[in-house]
Order: C-alpha cells, then sequence, then structure tokens
C-alpha cells in the first residue's frame, strides 16, 4: 500500500456518509495483495463488514456489481476511472495513483527523444497525476508536448481497449509514461509514429519496436491460419463494459455471406480451458477485451482473433492497415 495512494480518509468517509453495512472491495490484479489490509482498516475505523472479489479484475469494465448485488451497499473499486455504465450497486472508484518515481526514467528518454521535436505524452491512471510535471520538463528541454483527452478519457490517458486520446495528435513522436508494452503498441499502431517508453518499474527506457515486430509476426501467423477456418466461434463477454453482442451478431452476418459457420458463445472469462468443449469449431473471435488474442495467444489451439483481424481473414481489410481493437462506446 505504501506505492500507492488509496485514499483511505475518502473511502471511510463515503462508507460513513452512506452507512455501509457490508461493502466490497475489487482490485486489478496488481493490487490484490493490498485487498486484506485494506479490509483491515475498513473494519477497524466503520462498522461495515468486507467482502474481497477474489475474482480476475481486468478494469472498470468489469466491476462485480454483477456478482455483489443484494450482498453489499457499497462497492469500493480500486485503480480505474469510471465507466458510463448503470451499475447495479453503489461504486466507489479510487484510482490508486501510484508514488514511484517517474522523473528518473523520464530524464532518461530525453536520448531517446533528441531527434523529435512533438512529443505525445501519454500514462496510464496510476501516473496521471504526473503529467505536468513530467510534461514541465520535457518543454525545460526544448520539447513541445502534446496532450489531448479521448473518448471517456482524459487528457494524456490511454487504456488497453482505448485509444482515442492519441489520434488527432501530430506528434513527431510520442513518450509512454508506464509499465509494460502493450498500450505503446497500440499507440504505435494507430500513429505509425515512434513510441518511446519510460518504465519507472523496470527502471529502463526503450522503444517499441522490437515487440511491435514480433507481435505482428505473431498476429500475421494467427491470421494465416485462420483463413482456412470453415467454423469460427465468437465469444461475447458477460461483462457489461465489454459486452457487444450487437457487434458479435453482424460478425456471424459476415463470416455467414463467405458460406462459412459461426456461432456465438457468452462467457464471463475467457480462458483455454472453457474453450476445450468447443475444439471443433476452426477459429474464434473475441469481441471481449481486446488483449485476450493478444496477449495470451500462445496459450490457445485455435487462433484466436479481434474483429479487426478477422476482417483481413475475410478480404475486408488489407495486412497493411493493421490496428488493434477498440471497444469504442466508452
Amino acid at each position: 500500500m505504501l506505492n500507492y495512494d488509496f485514499k483511505m480518509d475518502e473511502v471511510i468517509e463515503k462508507i460513513k456518509e452512506i452507512n455501509a453495512k457490508t461493502v466490497g472491495l475489487q482490485f486489478p490484479e496488481g493490487l490484490k495483495i493490498h485487498a486484506v489490509t485494506t479490509a483491515e482498516i475498513i473494519e477497524k475505523e466503520t462498522d461495515a463488514m468486507v467482502l474481497i472479489s477474489g475474482d480476475p479484475c481486468f478494469g472498470a469494465c468489469d466491476v462485480s456489481d454483477n456478482h455483489m448485488e443484494g450482498m453489499v451497499d457499497l462497492i469500493i473499486h480500486f485503480g480505474h476511472i469510471e465507466f458510463p455504465i448503470d451499475y447495479k450497486v453503489p461504486v466507489l472508484f479510487i484510482e490508486a495513483y501510484s508514488k514511484i518515481n517517474v522523473m528518473d526514467t523520464v530524464k532518461k528518454s530525453l536520448e531517446f527523444l533528441e531527434e523529435y521535436q512533438k512529443i505525445g505524452l501519454v500514462t496510464t491512471i496510476q501516473h496521471l497525476h504526473l503529467l505536468d510535471e513530467i510534461k514541465n520538463f520535457l518543454t525545460e528541454n526544448g520539447k513541445k508536448v502534446l496532450l489531448n483527452e479521448g473518448s471517456g478519457t482524459r487528457a494524456g490517458q490511454v487504456l488497453g481497449c482505448n485509444f482515442s486520446s492519441i489520434k488527432n495528435i501530430s506528434a513527431d513522436a510520442f513518450l509512454y509514461v508506464g509499465s509494460g508494452n502493450f498500450h505503446a503498441l497500440g499507440i504505435t499502431l494507430f500513429t505509425e509514429k515512434q513510441v518511446i517508453i519510460a518504465d519507472p518499474y523496470m527502471n529502463e527506457v526503450r522503444n517499441i519496436n522490437e515487440f511491435r515486430d514480433r507481435i505482428l509476426r505473431i498476429r500475421f501467423a494467427k491470421i494465416t491460419k485462420a483463413k482456412e477456418a470453415r467454423k469460427f466461434g465468437i465469444i461475447v463477454s458477460s461483462k457489461r463494459g465489454q459486452l457487444r453482442l450487437e457487434l458479435a451478431k453482424s460478425i456471424k452476418n459476415m463470416i455467414n455471406k463467405q458460406r462459412k459457420e459461426a456461432f456465438i458463445i457468452m462467457m464471463d472469462n475467457i480462458s483455454p480451458d472453457v474453450l476445450l468443449p468447443y475444439m471443433d469449431l476452426d477459429s474464434f473471435v473475441v469481441t471481449a477485451c481486446p488483449r485476450v488474442a493478444i496477449d495470451d495467444a500462445n496459450m490457445y489451439k485455435k487462433p484466436l482473433l479481434t474483429p479487426k483481424e478477422l476482417e483481413i481473414v475475410l478480404g475486408k481489410r488489407e495486412w497493411e492497415d493493421y490496428k488493434i481493437d477498440e471497444i469504442e462506446h466508452i
């Protein structure tokens, strides 16, 4: 908990304000280790009993209000910004800003950004509160820093399923501050610009090029294999923030028009085990979280495609126009 601001004063105040007797706690995977400590504080400071959600949580698209309806008076959801969804239980979103020092890696990034003048600055929710400091530093070092709000996202924020904040930025290159490679991958595929990652968790600066090329080789192989498919499974998520049933229906019609079969399958969490009963299908199209098909590709025996990749399989999109899928209703 020392590395994140969980705003416990705000949490305690909200619980007392509505006189909640039972409180649900939900954390994304990287923050679950703080669940018990958080529950201890709440039960010590209030009269509420805590119910911890132990299920996987992949974002604000995945609030456990369906599961906790009728069990809790309030859900505290840590680590994400609220989606425009009508939740079945009152939900308090706590953004859980990281306290890690990012400026050391940002300073190192200047060497990688040397040849670029206009820099698009992006990060995830954990570091949004530091964007002004980062912007000022880059400006003082001769860079023009560009920030944009997206559809349902704040200025400079990207999600794993939403890159709208970077699409209208005329930058020479992008600086992504945060961990991992997926967000930077989406940025470079949407903009075709260089993306530099300042990763404070690894204490390193790197560009996305090698990772992008490796992922694209894997995706090309999956798409090529799926071109042989005659029977498709179209996966629809029961998580309301990922539910795209109308898209699934249109995909089914698209596949049927090419005289191939398609079947819609609804599930909550997608994993290799839950797909085992459907191995008579040749390929799957994931209309749920766009990261599923890409992050875990090698775990599955059959090709998992995004809707945009299916368009390539069916000849509706060129490989040269490859893009990461987005959930556009956010």
